[in-house]
């Protein structure tokens, strides 16, 4: 018998789940950090939902832990990398909600389409106004699915039963699988240009902050109707307003915003107008599914079992051969993604060196979650990631070769467009980037980065640099690397932070600037 300690409400089916596995509730709500710490030694398992904050203080607090369950899906209150480090399981319930929150989606849109708020909020006060508040049907209209997810995919189900045609914007999800969902991929501008309503399914990630903003609404097609039940921050609010008030954007419906609890916005005043504030999962049987699923991923836990939704992998089940590569991994993962725009048809994964007489597994696995994390709106972990490279289309294959020419250890992705390495060097193990496109380079990862492809001919350098300085971007680092060929070259630059869009933009059209793009390495 384990004791597990509840910090916070569960459904009184994952309880009892615990209770009949022949395990201790102990069930303590409201606690402070301070009471948490006192709490945790000898507890073998901690249940939470978003309000508790499991800290590395709490982690050396609880010295028995085996598991953490999250009842739901954030994990941006538990210190993941620290579990791993003490080999604590943690684990989320992550599809409790999606049904719950498709759902929820499709009744913002029809709401929002047929006025529904407005018109019960007259009638109830005693005005009959058939005409104020004629609708639209939603057959035959266009619906633009952002973000082709678990979520997305299930709104888009429902959609196809209302008879929409339906397109959607997921560099994350191969085309031959959107077409079997019965679903056209296109540009982001393409979508919003086509679409009479748009519904966003998206993570939120510096990449897709305020991406529905005023310059892609100006691009949309006149009277577009928006709706957003994924992350608050995802829609740029004041520009939303403004483009309803000047008649471009015909409504919208929003369940999420970018400071909540929010009780006052511009957008509350409009008619065209449907809120809910962040009802997406609020309903008894998401609840009482994450409380259900979290309890039987702990009870697999605690009995040693294979555990379905664990998010890490205990550092004692890796190789110390293998281990200090993981980080390495997801980082070439997230990089390759940023410069593919998205996801490859098919990815090779290549191990060369040492690495290639130990299981590396668990290090595709490492490459596939870095890959898939800016791009899911669910977290992406050594678990999920194949059944996420399956169901968006992606053919991985792994090849081991026991030499390699330079380096120790080398791990390459590639596809039939692109390819980067990366290799640990020092005797302190420090991650580096020494190839990206064919270009040899040596540059380390940082969390903003940009990759310049430019013809090899004095003063591109100081086109770039010029640029960067302009909009205020410092240049922490820089590796350039010429082609084989010598017509072309490569710069690896690091900055302080993201380059903005503007700056962006005046790269892409300098002259010589072949190809461009912004990496998030963490």
């Amino acid at each position: 018998m384990a004791r597990i300690l509840v910090t916070e409400k569960l459904a009184d089916s994952g309880i009892d789940y615990m209770v009949s596995a022949g395990h201790e509730a102990d069930v303590r709500l409201g606690l402070s950090p301070e009471e948490l710490l006192e709490a945790l030694p000898g507890a073998q398992a901690l249940v939470i939902r978003s309000a508790t904050q499991v800290t590395a203080e709490a982690l050396e607090a609880g010295r028995d832990l085996v598991v953490v369950g999250r009842a739901g899906i954030g994990l941006d209150n538990v210190d993941v990398e620290e579990a791993t480090r003490r080999g604590v399981m943690v684990v989320n319930a992550p599809q409790s909600n999606i049904l719950s929150a498709a759902e929820h989606a499709f009744a913002l849109l029809l709401s929002q389409a047929r006025n529904v708020p407005r018109a019960h909020s007259a009638l109830v006060s005693g005005k009959w106004e058939r005409s104020k508040w004629e609708g639209v049907e939603l057959y035959g209209k266009t619906l633009g699915i952002v973000g082709l997810g678990r979520v997305g995919a299930l709104v888009a189900q429902r959609a196809l039963a209302f008879g929409m045609r339906l397109v959607a914007y997921d560099p994350y999800v191969a085309a031959d699988r959107a077409r079997h969902m019965g679903v056209e991929l296109m540009t982001l501008d393409e979508l919003v240009a086509e679409a009479d309503f748009v519904t966003i399914h998206l993570p939120k990630t510096p990449e897709t902050m305020g991406m529905i903003g005023r310059d892609l609404l100006a691009k949309a097609k006149p009277g577009i109707r928006i709706v957003n039940t994924a992350r608050g921050g995802l829609v740029d609010e004041d520009a939303l307003a403004d483009a309803i008030r000047s008649g471009q954007v015909g409504g919208a419906g929003l369940d999420v915003f970018a400071t909540e609890p929010c009780t006052d916005s511009p957008l509350f005043s409009l008619e065209q107008v449907v809120v809910t504030p962040h009802l997406g999962a609020s309903t008894v049987e998401a609840q009482d599914k994450a409380g259900t699923t979290i309890a039987e991923q702990v009870v697999l836990a605690l009995a040693g079992d294979f555990v379905p939704f664990a998010v890490n992998v205990a550092a004692t089940e890796v190789s110390e051969a293998v281990r200090p590569f993981m980080p390495l991994a997801e980082q070439l993962g997230r990089c390759f993604a940023c410069l593919n725009d998205g996801l490859p048809d098919r990815l090779d994964v290549e191990y060369q060196g040492g690495l290639a007489s130990s299981s590396t597994g668990i290090l595709t696995l490492a490459v596939l979650k870095g890959l898939f994390a800016a791009g899911t709106e669910e977290p992406v972990s050594y678990v999920n990631a194949p059944q996420l490279a399956a169901e968006r289309g992606l053919e991985v294959r792994e090849t081991t070769t026991a030499t390699s020419r330079d380096y120790v250890n080398l791990v390459t992705l590639r596809s039939s467009a692109h390819s980067i390495a990366g290799t640990l060097t020092g005797t302190r193990g420090e991650a580096r980037l020494v190839l990206v496109d064919d270009h040899s380079v040596e540059v380390p990862p940082a969390p903003h980065m940009l990759v310049v492809r430019n013809d090899d001919r004095p003063g591109m350098i100081g086109v770039v640099g010029t640029i960067l300085g302009d909009a205020g971007i410092s240049i922490s680092s820089m590796a350039v690397g010429p082609s084989r060929t010598g017509n072309t070259a490569l710069m690896v630059l690091s900055t302080d932070r993201q380059v903005p869009d503007e700056a962006f933009a005046a790269l892409k059209s300098s002259g010589g600037i072949l190809d461009l793009h912004r990496i998030a390495s963490v």
